[in-house]
């Protein structure tokens, strides 16, 4: 672990620097996917187009700019995936430097890690949950009223849900970096799990639109993924209380000579 203390004005220059990176990234990948916004478009909307088209409906644009907007969201959403390693490797060095040598070259698995469980997560929802959700709210049509879905409000709903699978599906690596900083230990956080069940079914409430079965698909892979990340931070919990003692006995002879 870094000790040596560096004055708040370096970590917020530092954040901001990194954050401008980020930010940089997103705004560069967005803007090279604009030209293809309306197959992006066409593709994440897929599960909603196609509950629509069974009953002969289709997508609505009910303002003069919805379109051109919606497309410049739907860009922004593709550059922020675009560059979530680059996310994910300023977010990690930021935080690198509190954590030991042996974590803090864990760079690559880190970046790699987080990339390939958010993209698991976003193509569990989207190809699990996404069908199953528009499918039940296409099922509420009767002889009053039809269905004819605004394309911005379908494109949010869809965001919404796109990301809370990608977010949730990084529990292990959250629980992972709570054992190594030492803020809660593995012991804990197992004993914590009807806890933590209890504050990802909340979670799954307020995430999802207000039917069951996409809150339990959201909730209980996060549960799984959780008690994952207690198994995962177990295994290294030894490797990291030995880097701690190796330490501390480094200081006292330190201290003698």
């Amino acid at each position: 672990m870094d000790e040596r203390a560096l004055p708040i004005t370096d970590h917020l220059t530092e954040l901001r620097n990194r954050l401008s990176w980020i930010v940089g990234s997103m705004i560069l990948g967005a803007i090279l996917s604009f030209n293809f916004a309306e197959q992006i478009f066409s593709y994440l909307l897929a599960p909603a187009t196609n509950a629509l088209g069974e009953k002969g409906s289709q997508l609505q644009a009910i303002a003069p700019t919805e379109i051109f907007f919606t497309y410049i969201k739907c860009a922004l959403l593709s550059g922020f995936i675009m560059t979530l390693p680059v996310s994910f490797y300023h977010l990690w060095s930021f935080i690198a430097p509190g954590l030991y040598d042996n974590e803090r070259k864990a760079v690559l698995p880190f970046v790699f890690f987080s990339t390939v469980l958010f993209a698991g997560g976003a193509i569990f929802g989207y190809s699990m949950v996404f069908p199953i959700v528009f499918e039940f709210f296409n099922g509420w049509d009767n002889e009053w009223v039809v269905s004819a879905w605004s394309m911005k409000e379908v494109f949010s709903l869809t965001t919404r849900l796109f990301l809370a699978f990608g977010v949730a599906f990084e529990m292990p690596l959250f629980v992972f970096f709570l054992a190594i900083t030492g803020i809660l230990s593995a012991r804990q956080l197992l004993a914590g799990t009807p806890y933590a069940i209890l504050i990802m079914f909340i979670l799954g409430a307020l995430l999802t639109p207000p039917d069951f079965v996409s809150q339990v698909f959201l909730a209980v892979p996060m549960v799984v993924l959780y008690l994952i990340g207690v198994g995962v931070a177990f295994f290294f919990e030894p490797e990291r209380r030995e880097a701690r003692e190796a330490k501390k006995e480094g200081r006292a002879v330190a201290k003698r000579d």
